[in-house]
């Protein structure tokens, strides 16, 4: 059986972090997300991969290639536009004859889960089988209305909680027979102006196709659409990889749990790091810092001395300065933290975390929750963050001052008087 892997979208509400990258090729544990999803498909016996791909596609192409030295054979369908996953699965028609495995390439999920979904294909043949997975916010999923067991009705996008006709989500992994095609023919325009393969779906059901549900446990599935959910998908990989320490370590650092370090990061004495963690090639960490629980660091990354770093991502080439905290954060790729930058996390209310995506203040529902800083943000001496703020790509944040708000790409904020002199 082959394998569709939608990878087009641009990653809108993941601002800034998907400005400079597919939210498809974020790494985390020290893969893409992509990379994840594939070893996944692997996992489960599939080898061919059609990747469907439109923002950055150049990125996913010249990172995976043929596939050939991951075991696989990948393929690549161009999407001229974002014109929605209905659009999406109808142009690789020409390159399947049978049924398919159809996956969201910015998904987490483990080989046991699709296993499930290919399982419950297998038994019972039907048009399709679609994984659902029980959510307690079905006002941010598509959401899949059953009868008699696991008959699929139809699909609801994002309904309003009290008019949601279930708790089960749309969980993204399908197996769709070649019936879809000739679903999507007949499937109209939605509100947002893109064709949705759940809307093939609850049509292709209506006219009397077997769309079977199959349950998968929460646990094996991740969904990653807003900038927090990054923090939980880091947890989600680290908790489940394996761990290897093949770099050098100095006598007097620590490490305790599972940790990761690879064979040319460095791990400095008095460093104290707990895991789960992961240390990518060419970092250099301490000395005397506390890299704490689920924090990927990426490669050739330098954490300065008396640094405390909890709970975060931090991308390639950034360096942070010494005695600076970066707690429930992302910093992307090449940031400088000067000395003493601190991401506050923690509301002095203690009320959950707001933040805004797509201009709209969202509820992330976390109690703590630092920044989200882009590409190539710089920072002086003293800086601070403020819970839940973002910071655009190419920035500068000047000595002394305080982010209360998200700051665009390419701004400097300097406190008042303050404009000659950064450090």
């Amino acid at each position: 059986m082959k394998a569709v892997v939608l990878a087009a979208g641009e990653g809108v509400r993941l601002l800034p972090i998907t400005s400079n990258r597919p939210k498809h090729m974020i790494r985390i544990g020290g893969k893409p997300i992509l990379e994840h999803c594939l070893d996944a498909l692997k996992a489960c016996g599939i080898r061919e991969v059609l990747i469907v791909t439109h923002y950055m596609s150049h990125v996913i192409r010249e990172h995976f290639g043929d596939g050939s030295s991951r075991g696989l054979t990948l393929q690549y369908v161009e999407q001229p536009r974002i014109l929605g996953t209905g659009n999406a699965v109808s142009l690789v028609k020409p390159h399947v004859d049978e049924a398919f495995a159809l996956v969201y390439g910015d998904l987490l999920f483990t080989s046991t889960a699709l296993e499930q979904v290919l399982e419950a294909y297998t038994r019972q043949k039907p048009s399709v089988t679609m994984a659902v997975v029980p959510v307690d916010t079905p006002e941010s999923y598509g959401i899949v209305e059953v009868a008699n067991g696991l008959k699929v009705q139809r699909v609801v996008e994002k309904p309003p909680q009290e008019k949601a006709p279930s708790n089960l989500a749309n969980a993204g992994l399908y197996v769709l027979s070649t019936e879809i095609f000739e679903s999507l023919k007949q499937t109209s325009m939605s509100v947002r102006g893109e064709w949705e393969i759940t809307d093939a779906l609850t049509a292709l059901a209506a006219s009397g196709g077997t769309v079977l549900a199959a349950a998968i446990p929460k646990d094996e599935w991740m969904d990653i659409g807003r900038p927090w959910d990054l923090l939980e998908a880091n947890r989600w990989v680290l908790q489940r990889m394996r761990h290897e320490v093949y770099g050098t370590i100095e006598n007097g650092a620590h490490l305790l749990g599972n940790v990761t370090v690879a064979s040319t990061a460095r791990v400095r004495s008095g460093a104290y790091v707990e895991g789960p963690v992961y240390i990518d090639e060419g970092s250099d960490i301490g000395p005397n810092c506390y890299i704490r629980p689920c924090t990927s660091i990426g490669r050739n990354v330098r954490i300065g001395n008396a640094c405390e770093i909890k709970n975060s991502l931090i991308m390639d080439w950034t360096h942070v300065g010494h005695l600076s905290y970066v707690g429930d954060s992302v910093l992307c790729e090449h940031c400088n933290l000067g000395a003493g930058t601190i991401t506050a996390n923690y509301r002095l209310d203690g009320k959950t975390v707001k933040m805004l995506v797509k201009d709209k203040l969202v509820d992330t529902g976390r109690r703590k929750l630092g920044a989200i800083i882009g590409d190539n943000v710089k920072t002086g001496i003293n800086a601070l963050f403020m819970p839940g703020v973002k910071v655009g790509q190419d920035s500068w944040i000047g000595p002394n001052f305080t982010v209360h708000r998200d700051i665009p790409p390419k701004t400097m904020a300097l406190p008042r008087n303050n404009h000659e002199n950064l450090c």
